[in-house]
């Protein structure tokens, strides 16, 4: 009887139908909360954002697809990956105190940071401040294949900026606090010597001829200019109010030094160290800040900070060409070998412009962790 009930048509077809029933329940129930169908127009996609942070265990067994920014995040005290092109954060390394001067070595291999157990604190703040941490000072290096810090370089107190020589040997770190700058071998790891300079200390470069450093130093309104050779400082070069960064021309013909209160970038010949030109940047709340110089040599970029922008210089004119506008408040910058693309650490949009230099137009803003500093480009 059983049988025959079975095998009737009309009993089939109704278990076919229950069947295609059940199966259609099933798979909404397995389907995710928020998705949708392709055609929907509320459709979110599921996959995570391009600049999501991975951990840093795994920059080392991603396949490297090209060269790498790495930026300093003061606040958060990590340093932010961005592979490129995808301008995707790949790694957030954690690496200690105050990170923000940061440059790399000529081989690319390493990647170096400052550090400071200095409790930030601007011109205007009021009451107290902590004490500082001096075993949080340091200069940290990272190691750019695995993505992880690897060891830290002793410093005076409270580095903020430095520079490294042609062949990545000595570090020249200036010590705010101290009034002072340490000369580091990056071999030895020592201390080779540390020099007074003016007070505040901040913005470090080396010449790429390798005879020169210079030392901006805020308070003074002055630049100090080291003698490697010697290891002394030779001569002291007066510029507009709170200099913040200096940067060299490639023939070492020429340095160009921010003034964050001046509202001017100071253009300076060598090698007699002597101010050529005192270039004025316009705009609202333009404050000189940082300053990298085109490997060929034919243009100099300075950020504004609260200006919010990027002033192109022609170094063969020292004219300001054209002005870009970036994120909010952007500090460090850094450009491409290839001239191509230029790149900004905005403190307060806690992001990094990628900008075409072709079309002077920004293509990315890449969010990155708290209060971005600096930015350095690894190939």
């Amino acid at each position: 009887m059983a049988m025959a009930l079975v095998s009737s048509p009309a009993t089939i077809m109704r278990l076919l139908a229950s069947a295609v029933l059940l199966a259609l329940v099933l798979a909404a129930c397995n389907r995710s909360p928020g998705s949708a169908s392709r055609g929907s127009a509320d459709a979110t996609p599921a996959t995570t954002p391009s600049t999501a942070p991975l951990p840093s265990d795994r920059i080392g067994s991603r396949p490297r697809l090209g060269p790498r920014l790495f930026v300093s995040n003061e606040a958060s005290g990590d340093v932010s990956v961005i592979e490129l092109p995808a301008n995707e954060v790949v790694a957030t390394i954690p690496v200690g105190k105050r990170p923000r001067g940061i440059q790399r070595s000529p081989d690319g291999m390493r990647v170096y940071v400052a550090l400071s157990g200095t409790v930030a604190s601007g011109p205007n703040a009021k009451g107290p401040v902590a004490a500082p941490d001096r075993s949080a000072d340091g200069i940290g290096v990272l190691d750019t294949k695995s993505g992880k810090l690897i060891e830290r370089l002793p410093s005076g107190t409270d580095p903020e900026q430095f520079a490294l020589d042609a062949r990545g040997a000595k570090l020249f770190v200036s010590n705010e606090d101290a009034a002072s700058v340490s000369i580091i071998d990056t071999a030895s790891k020592h201390v080779d010597a540390t020099l007074s300079v003016g007070d505040e200390p901040e913005g470090v470069a080396s010449s790429p001829d390798g005879r020169w450093v210079y030392v901006t130093c805020e308070s003074a309104n002055s630049v100090r200019v080291l003698d490697i050779a010697a290891q002394a400082i030779t001569a002291q070069i007066k510029v507009e109010a709170r200099p913040r960064s200096a940067a060299f021309l490639p023939d070492s013909s020429k340095a160009y030094v921010t003034s964050e209160l001046g509202g001017t970038v100071a253009v300076i010949a060598l090698p007699k160290h002597e101010v050529r030109k005192t270039i004025k940047l316009e705009g609202d709340g333009v404050r000189p800040m940082g300053i990298a110089v085109a490997a060929d040599g034919k243009r100099v970029y300075v950020t504004t900070g609260h200006g919010g922008t990027v002033v192109v210089i022609d170094a063969t004119t020292d004219e300001v060409v054209n002005t870009i506008r970036v994120g909010s408040r952007p500090w460090g910058v850094a450009i491409a070998p290839d001239g191509q693309t230029l790149y900004t650490a905005n403190g307060f949009s806690d992001d990094v412009s990628v900008i075409d230099l072709a079309s002077a137009k920004v293509t990315h803003q890449v969010h990155v962790g708290s209060k971005p500093w600096g930015v350095v480009y690894a190939p």
